[in-house]
């Protein structure tokens, strides 16, 4: 079988992996349109069974990945210089340059060499093969050409944000919560390497106006970035990689395959930052098409049973994801509660976590907040 794979990142790479090893007799081209060294944002973020959901299948990809990540148990909120843990919530993280040079050398090592810097224009450029696999990302160019065929859907959400990296190191993935004269910031910062941090600068539609960010340069909004979080940052500066200000895109595609054209990752779906499941998504998306592929022979059946059996588990996490920012566009107004409170209405906003299962997972910080709540404070 002849195979087209568009785009380089984590889905791309790995889909191309895991067919070529399977499958050694096939013909696997990767395109990608940057450089093989190029990546936009820093660290990227895995729930604490980060990686697990490979290790039955591919354990050698997992023991290259997870010597390069940074772990931890707790998540750490910091409000009106006010801090608190929620205990038994841990992530790792590994900066994404990293996980895609790991990706690179695995897809080589199978016989696959992606072609950096090869735009892709139109799809009729890749005539001649059995299966095109769109993982090229949130402006997919196979998903735009078929808007209609695959029933995509796009709409964004109203808060800012610009995505930033730090050599401030943070010791658990945190969030601080701060306000202004002129409105109220978020900051996303967990470190992904021994020196280096994510910090991802959050804000409202009307303080975003109010600061005049729409006539600010990038050099000039990370000024302002670095002193309405200079204590958190405590003498470090913001490091830019195309750091500009973004809404956050919701994907979402009805259909997930058109004739021979298949779509994974973002180039299919988008799940919010504030649960760190985009690099997951993406690679479980190649793994499930993967496996469809070869429980069916005729391509157009595999990819029927890609979706059929994929996509009730992808809008689980995307309405949890949805939940989850939903809470992010009013997190001015939660930020008026206590400490305690705002806590636990951020760790509930989901909607995936109960009270039983918060006793459960996060005995300490439950015990807090209940404690709070018997005495009548929210400190």
């Amino acid at each position: 079988m002849r195979v087209a794979v568009i785009g380089g990142g984590p889905g791309g790479l790995y889909f191309a992996y895991l067919w070529k090893k399977r499958h050694p007799e096939a013909q696997i081209d990767l395109f990608e349109q940057n450089p093989a060294g190029a990546t936009w944002g820093f660290g990227v973020v895995f729930s604490e069974q980060a990686l697990e959901f490979l290790r039955a299948d591919d354990p050698d990809t997992v023991d290259a990945i997870a010597p390069r990540m940074e772990s931890w148990k707790n998540i750490t909120l910091n409000l009106r210089g006010e801090s608190v843990e929620i205990d038994g919530v841990g992530f790792s993280s590994i900066g994404r340059l990293d996980l895609l040079k790991i990706l690179q050398a695995r897809v080589r090592a199978v016989g696959v060499e992606p072609r950096y810097d090869t735009v892709i224009q139109s799809v009729d450029e890749l005539d001649g093969y059995d299966l095109i696999v769109a993982a090229d990302g949130l402006n997919s160019l196979v998903r735009r050409g078929f808007e209609a065929e695959f029933g995509a859907s796009v709409s964004h959400s109203t808060n800012k944000f610009a995505w930033y990296g730090t050599s401030k190191r943070f010791e658990t993935l945190s969030q601080t919560f701060v306000q202004t004269g002129l409105g109220a910031f978020n900051a996303h910062h967990y470190r992904y390497a021994p020196d280096m941090s994510t910090f991802l600068v959050e804000c409202d539609s009307a303080t975003w106006l109010r600061y005049g960010f729409a006539d600010k340069t990038i050099e000039q909004s990370q000024v302002i970035c670095e002193q309405v979080f200079a204590s958190t940052l405590d003498g470090h500066r913001l490091v830019s990689n195309k750091s500009v200000w973004r809404n956050f895109p919701w994907i979402w595609n009805e259909r997930w395959s058109f004739g021979n054209m298949v779509l994974i990752g973002d180039a299919l779906h988008s799940a919010h930052f504030s649960i760190g499941s985009g690099t997951r998504l993406a690679i479980e998306d190649a793994i499930a098409l993967v496996k469809a592929l070869e429980a069916v022979t005729d391509v157009p059946a595999a990819l029927e049973r890609y979706q059929a059996e994929r996509k009730p588990i992808v809008q689980k996490l995307v309405k949890a994801a949805r939940t989850s920012a939903d809470w992010y566009e009013k997190f001015p107004e939660h930020m008026q509660l206590g400490l305690m409170d705002f806590a636990y209405s951020y760790i509930t906003r989901s909607g995936r976590i109960d009270d039983a299962r918060l006793r459960a997972m996060s005995p300490a910080f439950m015990a807090r907040y209940e404690a709070s709540k018997l005495h009548g404070t929210s400190r």
